[in-house]
């Protein structure tokens, strides 16, 4: 039974603190490789992924600001892209690297896709993974499966105001192909961030701004996309609640040079449902030409 301790055995974890208090979990050397989470997320989320991939690369699954056990102060609506993607390059920094490959999964992916307009020169390749972020035309496909954002936003809010396993697990559900893959481990990790004090305060006003209580950050309009020079993957999957495989296949088509692979059988995290077939697609992307 894969368990999350087991797999990121010979990880270890440590905390950057330049312009940010950054949690890591790192494993690997050469190029770094970072890999960033979803909103309400953490680290764990690429614990399947991380040893894996880090015999090729240096790998480092952070958690975002106010998220996990990162810098839980200086909130700022309306300006979370431009900071989260600020820690990014405070972390490449911190580990003296001048650029870096990024993963960002949902919310990490519009993180990617900040580092890719504000910081071009510190961004090698780019993965895309059901990324949100992007302001699509009318005229782009759309779909909304089962409740999408709004199953999202209510399950958010009940896991942060209400932190029980009944409802950290319905949270975690909704990322899942089937709900089965949700382990007891993984809600009692999310449980234990959600039920710390500080990390309740701070997700708190992550999950008000996210879901409609607040200014957010600016999504990014189509023919922005087109400035994008770092080689970019999007990662889609077949069940993916919101937003289904063609979202994923149109976006490829704004970014100049971008790949797609869509993986069947897997909803928003396809990293955690099917690992192996991630790592292999994320090398072999990061690794071609």
């Amino acid at each position: 039974m894969s368990s999350i301790w087991v797999d990121l055995m010979g990880a270890e974890v440590r905390y950057y603190r330049g312009r940010y208090k950054t949690r890591v979990i790192e494993a690997g050397s050469g190029e770094p490789l970072v890999l960033i989470h979803g909103v309400g997320g953490h680290a764990e989320a690429y614990s399947r992924n991380i040893m894996r991939l880090s015999q090729h690369y240096r790998v480092l699954a952070i958690d975002l600001l106010w998220h996990g056990y990162s810098q839980r102060d200086g909130f700022v609506a309306g300006q979370q892209m431009e900071l989260f993607s600020d820690q990014v390059v405070d972390l490449l920094d911190q580990i003296g690297a001048d650029r870096g490959h990024v993963e960002g999964e949902s919310l990490g992916g519009w993180v990617g896709l900040t580092m890719a307009m504000n910081h071009p020169d510190r961004l090698g390749k780019l993965i895309l993974n059901t990324t949100i972020g992007v302001a699509f035309k009318e005229t782009a496909p759309r779909e909304d499966r089962a409740g999408g954002r709004s199953l999202l936003a209510s399950r958010s809010m009940a896991a942060i105001e209400d932190p029980t396993r009944e409802t950290i697990r319905q949270r975690l559900e909704w990322l899942m192909a089937s709900p089965d893959r949700v382990t007891d481990e993984l809600v009692e990790t999310r449980l234990k961030i959600y039920t710390d004090s500080e990390a309740k305060e701070s997700l708190g006003r992550v999950f008000a701004n996210s879901f409609g209580q607040g200014k957010s950050s600016r999504r990014f309009a189509e023919e922005e996309l087109s400035k994008i020079t770092a080689p970019t993957m999007v990662l889609w999957s077949e069940k993916n609640p919101g937003t289904g495989p063609d979202v994923g296949r149109y976006l490829a088509t704004l970014i100049p040079g971008a790949q797609c692979y869509v993986m069947q059988d897997a909803a928003h995290w396809p990293q955690w449902e099917h690992p192996e077939e991630h790592d292999k697609v994320v090398l072999d992307f990061l690794k071609g030409s």
